[in-house]
């Protein structure tokens, strides 16, 4: 079997063998949510060690939503899988940029113009993926989302959303293409190096924009209030120089009712965001049930017991809030964010540099059906997407350990700050507002996981006594 394969045209083995490590992946990945599922289905009573953690009825729910995302996920994925394989079989890709061209000719632009039919093509392939990937989009959001009370969206909303979405990615990437693609056209023999820059400089400009200018085109961002959180988050960043300009909530309760809370910007002007949904003073999901202004509130009779108000039902207290920004804040203190960009740039730049050996290679075109030129863009996606793959997944695996060894230390850090019983009790509070599922495969957690499972977060934070 080996021997015929390798008396095959190198650019037939190329061809296979990239469709071939595709399979192995999704087989791989197929293998491993097999068995998390198999946690999920026999899983079903709370177990010992997470009984003063979890309730009955939380942990059923998170388990049936977990079910029905891991479930949704593999029909998802054997769909996503057998597209890419029909499209590189029936040669989806040079077809694609056969249509682009013919289309820029019709508007007089002759083939020399490959950078214009490149947009197009880009365009047209992203057009592609959004067309395919909306009904499965749909299906998540308006049935699984829906079913586990986390979805917040009308039907109008979302389509106007995804619409809005497509615009601005358009608006973004069609530019950043061609610039790249005409550096990578003038820049001789040391192209790799001035493309690599124009990416950091990119990803830079991006990162410093997009809550400012990018994130408010599709949420609502109002600074939070004064008041003894906002004097709290100022003092806690204060304490350990972090250079806070800005404190922001975002309307994340229109779209989920899934909490986060992240900071962003360069040097000494940073900006902490917090989701309306994991402040608990905030949250509209907390409202349903209170009395309305003007509503009169009801007498209590004897007859009638006075009970206790309800808990919130979503949200963290400002005490547990500080805690999880303090470990926030402690990736920034320990030097994640600036080690994470650093790995990042190091990779981009190997990457580009081996793109530039790679790119004269005129079988990796011909394994794609590009027999008659060599575009740089499919040369790009060629190269980057499929040749690399193997090492893609390498290094993805890399950082996931890694990530989670930050997440240890950060939870650490914010022990150290003296918000250990806090940042206990708001990790519980938001793995049941996610509807979490503390037990995992341990294979399918090392693998996926790029934050520590519950328990073990929690064991690492010590025995602090819960109210």
């Amino acid at each position: 079997m080996l021997e015929n394969i390798l008396l095959l045209p190198v650019e037939t083995q190329i061809f296979y063998a990239v469709l071939g490590f595709s399979w192995t992946v999704y087989l791989w990945e197929a293998y491993l949510s097999y068995r998390q599922r198999r946690i999920y289905r026999t899983t079903t009573h709370v177990p010992q060690e997470l009984g003063k953690i979890m309730d009955p009825e939380t942990f059923e729910k998170s388990r049936l939503y977990q079910l029905d995302k891991s479930n949704f996920s593999f029909w998802s994925g054997l769909y996503s899988e057998t597209e890419g394989t029909l499209i590189l079989l029936l040669g989806g890709i040079p077809f694609l940029w056969h249509v682009a061209g013919s289309v820029t000719a019709r508007f007089g632009f002759s083939p020399d113009y490959e950078i214009t039919q490149s947009l197009l093509f880009l365009t047209l392939a992203t057009l592609f993926s959004a067309i395919t990937g909306l009904p499965w989009s749909l299906y998540n959001t308006f049935v699984i989302e829906e079913k586990h009370g986390f979805n917040q969206q009308t039907l109008g909303f979302f389509l106007k959303d995804a619409v809005k979405k497509f615009v601005v990615t358009q608006c973004i990437l069609l530019p950043v293409t061609s610039l790249l693609l005409y550096i990578i056209k003038i820049g001789g023999d040391y192209f790799f190096i001035y493309a690599w820059l124009f990416t950091l400089v990119v990803s830079l400009v991006l990162v410093t924009i997009y809550a400012d200018y990018i994130a408010p085109l599709f949420d609502k961002f109002t600074p939070l209030p004064d008041g003894e959180l906002k004097t709290a988050i100022e003092d806690m960043a204060k304490s350990i120089s972090f250079p806070l300009t800005k404190l922001y909530v975002v309307e994340g309760s229109k779209r989920s009712s899934h909490s986060n809370a992240y900071f962003y910007g360069f040097f000494k002007n940073k900006r902490i965001v917090l989701f309306d949904t994991l402040l608990e003073d905030y949250s509209p999901l907390n409202k349903a049930g209170e009395p309305q202004p003007g509503q009169p509130e009801r007498d209590e009779t004897p007859s009638e017991p006075i009970t206790k108000p309800k808990n919130k039902k979503q949200g963290c207290n400002n005490a547990e809030i500080l805690a999880v920004l303090g470990h926030e804040l402690g990736h920034w203190k320990l030097g994640h964010t600036v080690k994470n960009i650093v790995i990042s740039q190091m990779n981009s730049f190997l990457c580009f540099s081996l793109f530039a050996v790679l790119i004269g290679r005129r079988e990796l075109f011909v394994a794609f059906g590009f027999t008659e030129s060599q575009p740089t863009l499919i040369g790009l996606m060629i190269i980057f997407q499929f040749i690399f793959s193997p090492y893609n997944e390498l290094l993805s695996f890399c950082l996931t350990v890694l990530s989670r060894r930050f997440e240890f230390q950060a939870d650490a850090f914010a022990r150290g700050m003296g918000k250990a019983s806090e940042l206990y009790s708001a990790l519980i509070k938001l793995n049941k507002d996610n509807l979490g599922f503390p037990v995992a495969d341990w294979l399918f957690s090392m693998w996926h996981y790029s934050h520590p499972p519950l328990l073990e977060r929690l064991r690492a934070l010590g025995n602090v006594k819960q109210d």
